[in-house]
This record gives C-alpha cells, structure tokens and sequence, in this order.
C-alpha cells in the first residue's frame, strides 16, 4: 500500500569534507526529494557532533527552502527545551513568511547534544519536563491570531498557523502528541524497543484538536538502496560505525564504509547493532520494497519518513530516487 514517504536528512559532515559540502549535499537532497514526489524534507538539531552540520537548524531551512519550490520544508526537530517559544516562533513565523504554505515545524524535547553543550546552549536543566506540554501550548499561541490586547506577539510568527508535528522515541511523547491531537513522528530509525507501544498509545489517547481531527502517526526508519544487497550493506557500514563510536564516546565525522566491517566489530557490538538498526530498510530495490511493504503492514503507519545515511553523496542521491521509485 502506497502511503507519504518523506526525507529526514541530518546533513552529515562526511569524513574527509567540510561543514559546507555538507549543506551543499543537503541542497542537494532536497532537490532530487522534490523532483521524486517527497512530501517534506526535514533537517534536525543537534549541537557540538562532528558528524552533522545542521545545529542551527532555521538558518539551515532558509537554505533548503530558497532552492526548492515545492516541497514541505521543516524540521525533524526543533529540540524546545533549549529555545524560549517566542524565538522559535519568529523564526519559524519568518519562514513561513518567506516560503508560504511551505514550513512546519516538528519538536522535541531532548537536547539533542551532550549535558556540557546543553549547559553552553543556556537550557534551563532543572526544568520540568511538565513544561514542555507548556511551551508547545505557547508556541501554538505566537503562531496563532493575536487577541486585543496581547501583551506578546511573535513578529513575524503571528497569524502564520505554522504546522506542528511532535517527535518522540518514547511513551510520554505519544501521550502529549495524543493529547494535543497533534500529528506524531517515531524515531524507529534509533529506538526501535518502543515503536508498537507507541504507536498504541497515541492512537488510543488520541483526542481531536483544531488542527487534527484523527490521528496521524508517521515512523522514520534508515534506507539504503544499492544495486545489490551486497553493496548496500557496504554502505550501511558507515552509520554502523557512527553507533559504535557513539557507544564509546568518540565525536566523529560520518566514516568511509568499511569492508570486513564484521571482523572489526565484537559480539557486543553486533548484538547492539542488530537491534537498534532492526527496523532499517538495506539491500537492493526488491529488498527494500519486500521489507517496506512487512513494516507498513506491521506498523500501520500512516506516512514514513527516510533518513539515508550513505557517505558517498551520489549514491545517497541515487537512493533518495530508487526509494520513491518503489514507494510510489
């Protein structure tokens, strides 16, 4: 069954190249999603990584959004914690304001970095995690019509109607989403444990809002399409890589893919591997479409949304395409 499949790209800064070759791929990306019938394309905040390129995640989108000129353009997410609501409503409101019709706005509430780039972002750490349902209550506000009177408006933001989603890899991102009757987007593509769980309880929970009147839940996974399943697990040695080096607290660019990939790993290794990366779609067309088809069947998701995380950035490109070959 066809459904909206969407790119999730997290502009990775490719070992050997530089933060600008990064977002010049990204421009890249976005244009061959447009072209392939994408429904958005979406960047993600992340602070102080060596291996993504798109911390300043608004700035980013101006430049998504400047070289397309149909596709949704948001992002996958805004981390709300670190932002006051006001600030994130201006620059969202001014994008919108730019590429009408075009922008929204996914969020979440990680800091998306370590505890010492969180304290140099001046997030408030002892914060609530109550607030959060708060904050997005707030933003909602800026982007609404002002009332007589209001002693804030978002300038630009006001009026805008900017789209949320919310993001989660959790049960208690479900349960907001669900209570907000806002869309919902799972991060299978890094916390697989809980996608089923999920999954039930937005759905469940869901109550209708203005802007949603039923739920609408998308997952994001990883795809890899190469010509053969052979030389897509090549590939998909890069991110193995980066998860591995996470694991162990090493800061680097996004790796070369590596051949004899098994011999460097140890059991541990490949345990932790084969679960958080099980949901990952990797192989050939055929491949890729069998393993597509079990996850929607599964899932029952309503739209999917792509990371493509390949170090060679043709072969990233020629898998944004073979992937809406398939999808479509």
């Amino acid at each position: 069954m066809a459904i909206p499949y969407s790119l999730l790209d997290l502009a990775p800064i490719s070992e050997g190249f530089s933060v600008k070759d990064a977002l010049n791929n990204s421009t890249r990306m976005a244009m061959e999603a447009e072209r392939s019938g994408y429904e958005r394309v979406w960047l993600a905040e992340h602070h102080g990584m060596h291996g993504v390129a798109s911390s300043a995640t608004s700035v980013v989108l101006t430049h998504i959004a400047n070289a397309t000129s149909t596709i949704k353009v948001g992002a996958g997410g805004i981390m709300l914690p670190n932002h006051a609501p006001l600030v994130v409503a201006e620059q969202f409101g001014t994008l919108a304001e730019l590429f009408p019709n075009r922008i929204e706005l996914g969020l979440g509430r990680a800091p998306g970095t370590d505890m010492a780039t969180a304290r140099a972002l001046r997030r408030n750490l002892q914060s609530d995690v109550d607030s959060y349902p708060q904050d997005i209550q707030e933003l909602q506000h800026y982007f609404g019509t002002p009332k007589e009177g209001q002693p804030i408006v978002a300038v630009p933001g006001a009026n805008t109607h900017v789209p949320l989603w919310l993001l989660g890899s959790s049960l208690y991102s479900a349960q907001v989403a669900a209570r907000m009757g806002l869309p919902y987007s799972f991060a299978s593509h890094f916390a697989p444990d809980a996608l089923f769980d999920a999954l039930h309880v937005y759905r469940s929970m869901f109550q209708p809002s203005s802007q949603l009147s039923a739920p609408k839940a998308m997952a994001g996974v990883m795809v890899v399409i190469a010509d053969t399943d052979e030389e897509a697990e090549l590939l998909f040695t890069s991110v193995k890589q980066q998860f591995m080096n996470m694991r162990r607290g090493l800061n680097k660019p996004f790796a070369k893919p590596m051949r004899g990939f098994d011999e460097y790993c140890t059991a541990s290794d490949k345990a932790m591997l084969s679960s958080v990366l099980r949901y990952a779609l990797v192989g050939s067309r055929e491949t890729v479409q069998n393993k597509l088809a079990q996850f929607i069947e599964a899932t029952e998701i309503d739209e999917i949304i792509v990371s493509m995380p390949i170090y060679d950035i043709e072969a990233r490109l020629n898998s944004v395409s073979a992937f809406a070959q398939l999808a479509s």
